[in-house]
């Protein structure tokens, strides 16, 4: 009867490490990533600025030179950013800047999300010359 005993003993022992190992063995790993706007269903346009004026609710922007402008509106929630992920001011735009354009469509219009300016935001200075003239009379 002892050895009957140890015996079932030793088999639910053993069935009961068994079970353990495998729930231990099935373990589920969930790994969520953030590919930003992309993968958000937006349209990704490549070009340069025609005209930007302040208070408006949109940009005109081409993506070749020959190209017609197009009408980009963009909201309080459109980031503007540089390269390296810095905010750039809208009066910073300029025309002929080169940017990349993260946008829906939203019935007839191109809803801007985010503009990626391609040059970096200390790269953005508006260059001002000065000429001083000076005359003497005898």
């Amino acid at each position: 009867m002892k050895d009957n005993t140890l015996a079932k003993i030793f088999a639910i022992s053993t069935a009961g490490a068994i079970v353990v190992s495998a729930a231990l063995a099935q373990t589920t790993t969930t790994v969520t990533t953030d590919a930003g706007p992309v993968a958000a269903g937006l349209t990704t346009r490549t070009g340069s600025f025609v005209t930007y004026t302040p208070g408006d609710e949109y940009f005109t922007f081409r993506s070749t030179p020959a190209a017609e402008p197009v009408r980009y509106y963009y909201t309080k929630q459109t980031t503007f950013i540089d390269p390296t992920g810095r905010t750039v001011e809208l009066s910073d735009v300029r025309p002929d800047l080169p940017a990349t354009v993260y946008y829906v469509n939203e019935g007839n219009r191109m809803i801007v999300r985010k503009v990626v300016i391609s040059r970096p935001a200390s790269a953005i200075i508006e260059k001002k010359e000065t000429t001083t003239t000076t005359t003497t009379t005898p």
